[in-house]
C-alpha cells in the first residue's frame, strides 16, 4: 500500500511538472515573439526645426535682457513649435554669474559672449523644443564653466542635445521611434565639421542604433555676403567654417535622414539628396541683443518638415518669420524668408526636383 501510494504521488509530480513547464511555454512565447518581431513606427514622423535662438544675455550687464525677462519670446510661434521633433541651436550658454576671457581687453559691450539666465532655459521646454544643437562658438562663450552647466540645465529638464565633444550624440526613443541625433561645427570643444571622414563613421554607427538620425551643422561664413552655398570651404575671421555641400552629402551617404544646418545668420537654400532633406541654413530665429537683424539677417523660416518611416522627404511647410530691435519675434505676412529660400535653391541648386507653391516645398511630380 505504502509502495502504491508512492507511486501515486510520483505520477502526480510528473503530471504537475509536466504542466508547469507547458504553462511557461506558453507564457514565454508572446514575449519571445514580441522581441524578434520588428516596431512598427509611424508612417509619418514630424520635425519643427528653426535656426538661432538667443532669448537675452545677462552680460555684461542685465540690460541686456528684455523687457519681459524672455517670458514671451516665442509667443507669436507658441501654436506651431509642435511635432515629434522640435529642434533649434542654442546660441549661448545658460548661466548665472562670470566673466568671459573671450572679452579679456576688450570692451565687454562690443564682445560677443551670451550667457543667458539658467531660468531662460525653462521658457525653452514651455515652448516645446526637445532637441538643440550646442554645437557653435557662443556655448563656450564662459569656458568649461558654462558648457557644464548648460549640459547640467538641459539634463535636469529632459532637453536632448549634443554637438560638444564629451556630448557628441544622444540616442532617444519617443512614441516608439528610436532617434539619433549629432551636430557638428568648426569651433573649440566640438565636434569638427572640418573631419568629414570621421563624421561619416559616426553617422554609419548611429544608424545602426536608430531608425532616424538627424544631423545639425553650424558652419559656412556669415551676414549677407554669406547667403549662397559655395560648394567648397567657407573661410570666415580667418577660420575655416567647413565645406557645408560636402559635410551634408557625406553625412547622408553614410545613413543621415534629415540635415539642419545654421551658423551663417540667414537664411539658404533647401536641397533633398538621395530622397533625405539638407537645410543649409535657418538663420536668425529669435535672437535678442547684440545680433545684427539689418535686412535679410531679420527673417528666417520655421521648418515644418514631414519624412516617412525610413526618413524620406515627403514636404515641408514653411512658416516665414521676422524680428528688428523693436518688434520680436513675429510671422511675416509678406513671406520672405519662404520667397528668399525659394530663390537661393533655384540659383545653387539649378535643376532641382523641388517646387516651391503656397509656403510649401514638395517634389516635383
Amino acid at each position: 500500500m505504502k509502495f502504491f501510494n508512492t507511486l501515486i504521488l510520483a505520477a502526480f509530480t510528473i503530471i504537475i511538472l509536466i504542466s508547469c513547464t507547458s504553462n511557461n511555454a506558453q507564457v514565454n512565447t508572446p514575449v519571445v515573439k514580441k522581441d524578434t518581431v520588428g516596431r512598427k513606427i509611424k508612417d509619418t514622423i514630424s520635425i519643427t526645426a528653426v535656426g538661432d535662438i538667443m532669448l537675452g544675455s545677462a552680460f555684461p550687464s542685465k540690460t541686456n535682457l528684455p523687457p519681459d525677462d524672455a517670458v514671451n519670446s516665442f509667443q507669436a510661434v507658441d501654436s506651431l513649435l509642435k511635432g515629434d521633433i522640435v529642434f533649434g541651436n542654442l546660441e549661448g550658454c545658460f548661466l548665472n554669474s562670470g566673466n568671459s576671457n573671450k572679452c579679456n581687453g576688450i570692451n565687454p559691450n562690443s564682445c560677443y559672449a551670451f550667457r543667458m539666465p539658467e531660468r531662460y532655459a525653462g521658457i525653452y521646454k514651455n515652448a516645446g523644443f526637445n532637441v538643440l544643437s550646442i554645437a557653435n562658438n557662443h556655448v563656450g562663450d564662459f569656458d568649461a564653466r558654462g558648457r557644464k552647466n548648460t549640459a547640467r540645465v538641459l539634463d535636469s529638464l529632459q532637453i536632448h542635445y549634443a554637438g560638444q565633444v564629451n556630448k557628441p550624440f544622444e540616442v532617444f526613443e519617443k512614441d516608439s521611434v528610436k532617434y539619433a541625433f549629432c551636430a557638428f561645427a568648426p569651433n573649440e570643444n566640438t565636434v569638427s565639421i572640418n573631419k568629414i571622414d570621421s563624421a561619416k563613421a559616426l553617422v554609419s554607427r548611429l544608424k545602426t542604433m536608430a531608425d532616424i538620425v538627424i544631423v545639425s551643422f553650424h558652419g559656412g561664413g556669415e551676414g549677407a555676403r554669406f547667403e549662397h552655398v559655395p560648394r567648397r570651404n567657407e573661410i570666415f575671421y580667418k577660420e575655416n567654417r567647413g565645406n557645408v555641400y560636402a559635410f551634408a552629402h557625406a553625412v547622408i551617404d553614410a545613413g543621415a535622414d534629415v540635415v539642419l544646418g545654421h551658423g551663417p545668420h540667414v537664411t539658404r537654400a533647401v536641397e533633398v539628396y538621395k530622397n533625405k532633406f539638407i537645410a543649409y541654413s535657418l538663420g536668425n530665429f529669435c535672437t535678442y541683443g547684440m545680433f545684427s537683424l539689418k535686412g535679410n539677417n531679420g527673417i528666417a523660416p520655421l521648418l515644418r518638415l514631414k519624412i516617412d518611416a525610413k526618413g524620406n522627404f515627403l514636404y515641408a511647410d514653411v512658416v516665414s518669420v521676422q524680428q528688428d530691435k523693436i518688434n520680436r519675434l513675429t510671422i511675416d505676412d509678406n513671406h520672405r524668408a519662404f520667397k528668399r529660400m525659394k530663390e537661393l535653391t533655384d540659383t545653387d541648386f539649378i535643376g532641382h526636383q523641388l517646387k516651391f507653391e503656397h509656403n510649401k516645398i514638395s517634389l516635383k511630380d
